[in-house]
């Protein structure tokens, strides 16, 4: 079973974010970090700058409801800013379980 995981970001640094990775380098990290993690399961990735976005989720960043980056594990918010490894391997442990 495929798993998508989806990363919204910006170009611009969150305020609250300096000193952590950009949401380019989370999303890059998170793809050869989960493919290493897990080697026999497919991730479909998605990267979507949430400034040019027009979604529910992109609008609630926008309105500060969520830090960025924000990753989502099949459509379920699974971390924000600061993302942390273990919280998405056991988002994705939990799913697959």
């Amino acid at each position: 079973m495929d798993m998508k995981i989806t990363v919204y970001g910006a170009e611009v640094q969150c305020a609250s974010c300096v000193g952590a990775p950009s949401s380019i380098e989370t999303y890059e990290w998170l793809q050869s970090a989960l493919a290493r993690k897990y080697p026999d399961q497919s991730f479909e990735f998605e990267y979507i700058d949430f400034e040019t976005a027009d979604d529910d989720i992109a609008e609630a960043i926008k309105q500060d409801e969520w830090f960025y980056p924000l990753v989502l594990l099949n459509g379920e918010v699974v971390d924000e800013g600061v993302v942390q490894l273990r919280k998405v391997y056991s988002a994705i442990e939990q799913t697959t379980a």
